[in-house]
Protein backbone atom coordinates (compact mmCIF):
# COMPACT_ATOMS: atom_id res chain seq x y z
CA UNK A 1 0.00 0.00 0.00
CA UNK A 2 2.71 2.49 0.78
CA UNK A 3 4.28 2.20 -2.39
CA UNK A 4 1.12 2.72 -4.35
CA UNK A 5 0.51 5.90 -2.24
CA UNK A 6 4.41 6.89 -2.80
CA UNK A 7 4.51 6.11 -6.33
CA UNK A 8 0.83 8.88 -6.89
CA UNK A 9 3.17 11.53 -4.62
CA UNK A 10 5.53 10.87 -7.21
CA UNK A 11 3.60 10.88 -10.23
CA UNK A 12 1.11 14.17 -8.90
CA UNK A 13 4.67 15.91 -8.08
CA UNK A 14 6.09 15.46 -11.93
CA UNK A 15 2.36 16.85 -13.43
CA UNK A 16 2.03 19.42 -11.13
CA UNK A 17 2.42 23.40 -12.64
CA UNK A 18 4.91 23.74 -9.86
CA UNK A 19 8.33 22.05 -10.13
CA UNK A 20 11.65 22.97 -8.05
CA UNK A 21 14.94 23.45 -10.33
CA UNK A 22 16.88 20.10 -10.28
CA UNK A 23 19.52 20.74 -7.33
CA UNK A 24 17.61 23.26 -6.31
CA UNK A 25 17.35 24.21 -1.81
CA UNK A 26 14.14 24.36 -1.55
CA UNK A 27 14.20 26.11 2.23
CA UNK A 28 11.83 29.05 0.85
CA UNK A 29 8.81 28.72 -1.22
CA UNK A 30 10.41 30.83 -3.76
CA UNK A 31 12.42 27.92 -5.39
CA UNK A 32 10.03 26.82 -7.79
CA UNK A 33 9.45 27.46 -11.56
CA UNK A 34 5.71 27.42 -12.75
CA UNK A 35 3.38 28.89 -15.71
CA UNK A 36 1.14 31.91 -15.54
CA UNK A 37 -2.48 31.87 -17.04
CA UNK A 38 -1.34 32.86 -20.27
CA UNK A 39 1.29 30.28 -20.29
CA UNK A 40 4.50 31.99 -19.74
CA UNK A 41 6.71 30.53 -17.25
CA UNK A 42 7.73 32.14 -13.83
CA UNK A 43 10.73 31.44 -11.83
CA UNK A 44 9.68 32.18 -8.53
CA UNK A 45 13.28 33.08 -7.36
CA UNK A 46 13.14 36.38 -9.13
CA UNK A 47 10.94 37.63 -6.94
CA UNK A 48 13.13 37.02 -3.66
CA UNK A 49 14.10 39.86 -2.14
CA UNK A 50 10.42 41.29 -2.20
CA UNK A 51 7.72 41.03 -0.28
CA UNK A 52 4.77 38.15 -1.55
CA UNK A 53 1.73 37.88 -0.95
CA UNK A 54 0.19 34.37 -2.22
CA UNK A 55 -3.38 33.87 -2.17
CA UNK A 56 -5.39 30.62 -3.72
CA UNK A 57 -8.52 32.52 -5.76
CA UNK A 58 -11.68 31.71 -7.55
CA UNK A 59 -13.92 33.34 -9.48
CA UNK A 60 -17.49 32.42 -8.15
CA UNK A 61 -16.69 32.22 -4.10
CA UNK A 62 -18.51 34.81 -1.79
CA UNK A 63 -14.69 35.92 -0.63
CA UNK A 64 -14.17 36.89 -4.73
CA UNK A 65 -14.63 40.40 -4.38
CA UNK A 66 -11.22 40.43 -2.62
CA UNK A 67 -9.20 40.54 -5.58
CA UNK A 68 -10.27 44.51 -5.61
CA UNK A 69 -8.42 44.73 -2.25
CA UNK A 70 -5.63 42.13 -3.73
CA UNK A 71 -5.27 44.69 -6.67
CA UNK A 72 -5.57 47.71 -4.66
CA UNK A 73 -2.78 47.10 -1.88
CA UNK A 74 -0.45 45.46 -5.00
CA UNK A 75 -0.57 49.66 -6.55
CA UNK A 76 -0.57 50.64 -3.00
CA UNK A 77 2.87 49.08 -2.28
CA UNK A 78 4.12 47.49 -5.98
CA UNK A 79 6.64 50.39 -6.49
CA UNK A 80 8.28 49.55 -2.59
CA UNK A 81 8.91 45.38 -3.58
CA UNK A 82 5.68 43.70 -2.86
CA UNK A 83 4.27 41.47 -4.85
CA UNK A 84 0.85 39.72 -5.34
CA UNK A 85 0.65 36.13 -6.62
CA UNK A 86 -2.89 34.83 -7.48
CA UNK A 87 -3.21 30.77 -7.55
CA UNK A 88 -6.30 30.03 -9.27
CA UNK A 89 -8.22 26.70 -7.32
CA UNK A 90 -11.38 24.39 -8.09
CA UNK A 91 -11.22 22.47 -5.14
CA UNK A 92 -13.62 24.00 -2.86
CA UNK A 93 -17.07 24.01 -3.69
CA UNK A 94 -15.90 23.75 -7.02
CA UNK A 95 -15.72 27.63 -7.65
CA UNK A 96 -12.98 27.75 -10.08
CA UNK A 97 -14.09 25.75 -13.04
CA UNK A 98 -12.71 28.04 -15.90
CA UNK A 99 -9.84 27.48 -18.23
CA UNK A 100 -7.07 29.52 -17.88
CA UNK A 101 -8.05 32.10 -21.03
CA UNK A 102 -11.47 32.52 -19.01
CA UNK A 103 -9.59 32.68 -15.42
CA UNK A 104 -7.65 35.82 -17.19
CA UNK A 105 -10.70 37.35 -18.57
CA UNK A 106 -12.87 37.04 -15.68
CA UNK A 107 -9.63 38.99 -13.47
CA UNK A 108 -8.85 41.60 -16.03
CA UNK A 109 -12.62 42.44 -17.02
CA UNK A 110 -14.09 42.44 -13.24
CA UNK A 111 -10.90 43.53 -11.06
CA UNK A 112 -8.50 45.06 -13.42
CA UNK A 113 -5.54 42.69 -12.15
CA UNK A 114 -2.30 43.28 -13.01
CA UNK A 115 -0.65 41.38 -10.60
CA UNK A 116 0.39 38.12 -11.93
CA UNK A 117 -2.01 34.86 -11.45
CA UNK A 118 -0.24 31.35 -12.04
CA UNK A 119 -2.33 28.75 -14.13
CA UNK A 120 -4.73 26.66 -12.11
CA UNK A 121 -3.44 24.27 -9.49
CA UNK A 122 -4.28 22.42 -6.53
CA UNK A 123 -3.53 23.67 -2.92
CA UNK A 124 -4.62 20.86 -0.11
CA UNK A 125 -3.85 17.10 -0.36
CA UNK A 126 -1.45 14.82 -2.08
CA UNK A 127 -2.11 16.86 -5.43
CA UNK A 128 -0.98 19.55 -3.93
CA UNK A 129 1.56 21.84 -6.06
CA UNK A 130 4.51 22.03 -4.43
CA UNK A 131 4.59 25.56 -3.63
CA UNK A 132 1.45 24.26 -1.58
CA UNK A 133 3.18 21.82 -0.43
CA UNK A 134 5.94 24.09 0.80
CA UNK A 135 3.37 27.15 2.40
CA UNK A 136 1.57 24.32 3.99
CA UNK A 137 4.19 21.57 5.63
CA UNK A 138 5.30 21.49 9.26
CA UNK A 139 8.51 20.89 7.79
CA UNK A 140 9.09 23.94 6.00
CA UNK A 141 6.41 26.22 7.45
CA UNK A 142 6.32 25.35 10.96
CA UNK A 143 4.57 28.69 12.04
CA UNK A 144 2.02 28.53 9.67
CA UNK A 145 1.88 25.21 8.35
CA UNK A 146 -1.97 23.24 7.67
CA UNK A 147 -4.32 22.52 4.89
CA UNK A 148 -5.75 25.20 3.50
CA UNK A 149 -9.44 25.61 4.04
CA UNK A 150 -10.86 27.36 1.82
CA UNK A 151 -10.53 29.93 -1.71
CA UNK A 152 -8.86 33.39 -0.09
CA UNK A 153 -6.54 31.90 2.45
CA UNK A 154 -3.61 33.92 2.21
CA UNK A 155 0.62 33.73 3.14
CA UNK A 156 2.97 36.65 3.31
CA UNK A 157 6.72 35.40 2.43
CA UNK A 158 9.88 37.77 3.77
CA UNK A 159 12.56 39.29 1.49
CA UNK A 160 14.44 36.33 2.52
CA UNK A 161 11.69 33.87 1.28
CA UNK A 162 10.90 33.11 5.02
CA UNK A 163 6.94 32.59 5.70
CA UNK A 164 6.15 35.27 7.80
CA UNK A 165 2.02 34.56 7.98
CA UNK A 166 -1.14 33.39 7.31
CA UNK A 167 -4.16 34.75 7.20
CA UNK A 168 -7.49 33.17 6.32
CA UNK A 169 -10.56 33.83 3.93
CA UNK A 170 -12.06 36.43 6.21
CA UNK A 171 -9.18 38.53 6.93
CA UNK A 172 -9.59 41.30 4.26
CA UNK A 173 -6.92 42.88 2.20
CA UNK A 174 -7.30 46.12 4.02
CA UNK A 175 -7.20 43.92 7.74
CA UNK A 176 -4.60 46.59 9.43
CA UNK A 177 -2.91 43.53 10.95
CA UNK A 178 -2.49 41.82 7.26
CA UNK A 179 -1.04 45.49 5.85
CA UNK A 180 1.00 45.93 9.20
CA UNK A 181 2.67 42.96 8.27
CA UNK A 182 3.59 43.78 4.52
CA UNK A 183 5.07 47.16 5.97
CA UNK A 184 6.85 45.73 8.28
CA UNK A 185 8.02 42.77 5.70
CA UNK A 186 8.96 46.16 3.61
CA UNK A 187 11.24 47.40 5.90
CA UNK A 188 13.46 44.53 6.67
Amino acid sequence: MSRVIGFVTALCLMVSPIYAEKGADVTTPLNYKTKTLDGKELDLSTLKGKVVLVVNVASACGYTSQYKGMQGIYEKFGKDGFVVLGVPSNEFGGQEPGSNDEIAKFCKTNYGVTFPVLEKQMVKGAGASPLYKHLTSKETNPKSAGDVKWNFTKFLIGKNGEVLGRFESDVELEDAGLVGAIQTALKK
